[in-house]
């Protein structure tokens, strides 16, 4: 039997669709999830594939990460994002970043620093020393954020293995509508919203970030996927715990490439691609399982 080449997985965001924005929010994880499947076609690392994925949506206002994202307390777009490779346990993260446009590439250039997390202003001073794209704090903001959110995701996300047997995470949000300024979620810290390992797996989360950081729902999904678990026990599993606390979902994928998706928020967006299998993106598990049949 041929042997599985790749796999991602990647999510918009778990929340309620408004239902202008659901054929938006399908293209636009449609287009995260080509940018990261030809890294991995090409022979690419994983850690490139999430990076690129996630940028795609960085760039694209229809989710809450990068340009566009919501506004807090004080009418700032306040970014946090991370990354991690499964091969090293490296982790880079920032939080509460205002004024990089790729949040996650400034995360990527910190994989190998000895920091796993910077805030604030010190993260966007490193942002300039490593070359990262910087803006003016108010370019990031989109004249629908000016208002009230019309209905989307939450965090973005994705997994990838690569050909060489290698896992990443990323992970990229614009946090919760309104928050404190300063306020950081779970999405930039190992265990709470991502974390990948190369014997086990990776995940990425979504939803409200307390909840999850409370939790440490990724951590929790690590341990299931210890000893071959199946992803998509596990992802169930957290999101059933989640439920006590709040909304949200989760993403998983294993060393051998098998997915595993789950959420209790009305939408999650979702796509998988793997080499021998073509893309798909479904908005929520029940159109998954009503395409099945």
């Amino acid at each position: 039997m041929r042997r599985m080449s790749w796999a991602l997985i990647i999510h918009g965001g778990a929340g309620r669709l408004a239902a202008g924005r659901r054929e938006a929010a399908r293209s636009g994880c449609a287009a995260a999830l080509e940018a990261g499947c030809a890294v991995l076609a090409r022979g690419g690392s994983a850690l490139d594939a999430v990076e690129a994925a996630v940028r795609v949506m960085e760039d694209d206002p229809v989710f809450n990460a990068g340009y566009g994202s919501v506004l807090n307390a004080a009418g700032e777009v306040e970014l946090d994002a991370a990354i991690m490779d499964g091969a090293t346990l490296d982790v880079g993260g920032v939080a509460a970043v205002q004024g990089v446009r790729h949040p996650v590439s400034v995360a990527r250039r910190l994989v190998r620093e000895r920091p796993i997390l910077l805030a604030a202003e010190g993260a966007r001073a490193f942002a300039a020393r490593r070359g990262a794209e910087l803006c003016a704090p108010e370019d990031m903001i989109h004249p629908d954020r000016r208002t009230a959110m019309p209905g989307g995701n939450d965090t973005v996300g994705a997994v990838a293995l690569d050909a060489a047997g290698n896992l990443a995470a990323a992970g990229s949000t614009g946090g919760l509508a309104g928050k404190m300024p300063g306020r950081i979620g779970d999405t930039p810290i190992p265990g709470a919203g991502l974390y990948a390992d190369n014997p086990r797996g990776g995940v990425a989360l979504s939803g409200e970030g307390e909840a999850i950081a409370r939790l440490t729902l990724a951590a929790r999904i690590m341990d299931d996927l210890a000893g071959g678990g199946a992803p998509q026990a596990a992802v169930e599993s957290a999101v059933a715990r989640l439920a006590a606390l709040g909304e949200g979902g989760a993403i998983a994928l294993s060393r051998a490439g098998l997915f595993g998706w789950a959420h209790n928020a009305p939408d999650f967006t979702v796509g998988l691609a793997r080499d021998d299998l073509p893309p798909r993106v479904h908005l929520s598990k029940a159109e998954e399982e009503d395409e099945a049949g």
